[in-house]
C-alpha cells in the first residue's frame, strides 16, 4: 500500500500499478526524502514540483499535499499515466500537470511558461541504463530554478548520476538497496547549512 505521509492528503491511500513495471518508492526513502527537502528549502509552501519517471506520482502528490503550488509529473506509460490523473483527482489535486511521454520527450519542449522548477525528482527504472539517464538529465537545465535542487533514486548498485553542467553534487544517502543524489548549483556559502 502506498499513502500520502503527511500535510493536506496526509493518510490518504494511492492506487499503484500491478505488475512489476514500477517501483515505488518506499514510505522510509519518501519520509527521508521530504525531510531532507525541506531542510534545503524551509517548506514546501508555494514551491513548483517535477516528478519525473511519476509511476503512481506519489512523490510529486506529496509534494503537493505538503503545499507545493504546482507539480508536473512525467509517465511514458499510458495506463499508468491514467493512474496518476485519478490518484490527483481523487485527492482533491488540481494542481497536478501528468504528460504521457517520455522524460527525454518532455524535457526536449520548451519549459513552462508559468516558471521553472525549484524541485526536481527523478526515480528512473532500473533497467535505464546510464547513458539513458545521462542523456535526459542533460535536458533539465533549462526547466530549472536559479537555485533548484535534483533528487535522483537509484539502485545501491548504480553509479553516481552524470550531472548536467552547473549542477553539483551534495550528497548521497543510502536506503537498504536505494540510494539518493542530491544536487544543486554550486554552493552559495551562506545556504551551505540549510541544503541535505
Amino acid at each position: 500500500m502506498t499513502r500520502i505521509i503527511a500535510g493536506a492528503a496526509g493518510g490518504r491511500r494511492l492506487r499503484t500499478p500491478s505488475g512489476s513495471r514500477t517501483r515505488p518508492t518506499s514510505d522510509r526513502v519518501r519520509e527521508a526524502l521530504f525531510s531532507a527537502i525541506e531542510a534545503w528549502c524551509g517548506s514546501f509552501d508555494g514551491l513548483r514540483v517535477l516528478d519525473l519517471y511519476a509511476g503512481s506520482g506519489a512523490v510529486g502528490l506529496e509534494a503537493w499535499s505538503r503545499g507545493a503550488a504546482a507539480v508536473t509529473l512525467v509517465e511514458h506509460d499510458k495506463r499508468t499515466a491514467g493512474l496518476v490523473r485519478d490518484n490527483a483527482r481523487e485527492l482533491g489535486c488540481r494542481v497536478a500537470d501528468v504528460r504521457t511521454a517520455t522524460v527525454r520527450q518532455t524535457l526536449a519542449e520548451p519549459p513552462p511558461a508559468d516558471g521553472p522548477f525549484d524541485v526536481v525528482y527523478a526515480d528512473p527504472p532500473y533497467p535505464l541504463g546510464e547513458e539513458g539517464l545521462a542523456a535526459d538529465l542533460a535536458l533539465l537545465p533549462a526547466w530549472l530554478a536559479p537555485e533548484p535542487l535534483v533528487v535522483v533514486e537509484r539502485s545501491v548498485r548504480s553509479p553516481e548520476p552524470t550531472w548536467p553542467a552547473g549542477l553539483v553534487p551534495h550528497r548521497s544517502k543510502k536506503y537498504g538497496e536505494t540510494v539518493l543524489w542530491y544536487c544543486s548549483t554550486p554552493d552559495d556559502p551562506d545556504q551551505q547549512e540549510t541544503r541535505p
